[in-house]
């Protein structure tokens, strides 16, 4: 589902030596699989997540997605591959504040050339929002603007979902509400790449990638895909 070979990515500042946050990493995906990225801040992690999600670009090595290199692709196809194939959940949840929730979900499928409240509405209510969908994000608590962001990153279907701390601005309450849809998620056959920096969350995962100085340090297997 996602191979990247020998990927890295350079900041840079004028008049300041180059600063690699993704250094020569390789590493492959499975359809289906659950990946937990865990390691210090600073050490990569959101950088690779936002290189699979098309939202940051590889200076060097490619990057292969769901069968296509998008280090070829320009800006329009990124975009529309974005909107077809990945889904994403931040930690800060990134909701228009003066949109409903169920407006919030159909503003990803405004960017997918369609939008359809019928189908937002169903959304909503596959995470338990049914009764939410007129009310503000400020009317919310953290754990049902966080299931609104699950909403919206399901809304087009993708095959991937890049969750970024998605636990992280959550009380435990909420984090088990939360992380009980990201399992469901997983067995419906969703290719899951979480960063976190919960052991406890990311023993679910199949897989725990650690990062140190932008490369992977360790890889632990935790249980066998399918």
């Amino acid at each position: 589902m996602v191979t990247l070979d020998r990927v890295t990515r350079e900041h840079r500042t004028a008049g300041l030596a180059p600063v690699r946050a993704i250094d020569q990493v390789s590493l492959q995906i499975a359809r289906g699989e659950w990946i937990a990225i865990m390691g210090p801040s600073g050490s990569g992690k959101s950088t690779l997540v936002n290189l699979i999600g098309c939202l940051d670009h590889a200076t060097s090595g490619s990057v292969v997605v769901n069968g296509a290199n998008t280090q070829q692709m320009n800006g329009s196809e990124l975009d529309r591959f974005r909107s077809e194939t990945i889904g994403f959940v931040f930690q800060q949840f990134h909701l228009i504040p003066y949109l409903t929730a169920l407006e919030n979900v159909m503003l990803a499928q405004y960017f997918h050339s369609m939008t359809d409240a019928t189908e937002a509405q169903a959304a909503l209510t596959r995470v338990g929002l049914a009764g939410r969908a007129q009310h503000l994000p400020s009317q919310l608590s953290g754990g049902e603007q966080q299931r609104v962001c699950i909403a919206r990153a399901l809304i087009n279907q993708p095959p991937i979902l890049l969750a970024d701390e998605p636990t992280g601005n959550l009380d435990e309450a909420n984090q088990r509400i939360v992380l009980s849809l990201l399992r469901q998620l997983h067995s419906q056959g969703h290719t899951l790449v979480m960063v976190t920096h919960d052991p406890e969350i990311a023993k679910y995962a199949n897989r725990i990638v650690r990062l140190q100085y932008g490369r992977i340090a360790t890889q632990q297997l935790l249980k066998v895909l399918g």
